[in-house]
């Protein structure tokens, strides 16, 4: 398969950098990567499995961030012709979620890396939808060894 470079918009491919499968999949966008940071994005529809009543729940954008931390792991292991590990949240500091994005709407989160050392990776993540932020968290991440 040939190298895809950034941005990624087609599911099947997104679904491929990271370990989650469907139902479970909370990214479908790679917009933007580089050294230290990642913009990825998820469109919210009905049939999502955190959605109630039309609006994606605190539980599905704290899992959409999540994802977009394996999701930036996940490319780096891609761009060295590596399958991507496994990974595990190992701490989430200062959530806050300030609004429920509704459906039909798209979500973006931009990971900025913190500090990255063995395997462990410290990240700040802001999610915004419509260009106002609606959640901001600072998460751990772990790869299993």
């Amino acid at each position: 398969m040939k190298k895809k470079s950034v941005p990624i918009t087609d599911p099947k491919v997104v679904e491929t950098l990271i370990p989650q499968k469907k139902p479970f999949v909370m990214v479908d966008a790679l917009f933007t990567f580089s050294e230290n940071t990642l913009q990825s994005g998820l469109l919210v529809l009905d049939e999502n499995i955190f959605v109630k009543n039309h609006f994606l729940q605190e539980s599905g954008i704290i899992e959409h961030m999540a994802q977009s931390v394996a999701l930036y792991t996940g490319y780096q292991y891609y761009l060295k012709n590596q399958e991507a590990p496994t990974g595990y949240i190992g701490s989430i500091k200062q959530a806050t979620v300030f609004k429920l994005p509704k459906t039909g709407r798209q979500i973006t989160s931009r990971v900025q890396v913190l500090q990255e050392f063995g395997g462990v990776t410290l990240v700040e993540i802001v999610t915004s939808s419509n260009g106002e932020n609606i959640a901001s968290a600072q998460m751990k991440t772990v790869i299993a060894q």
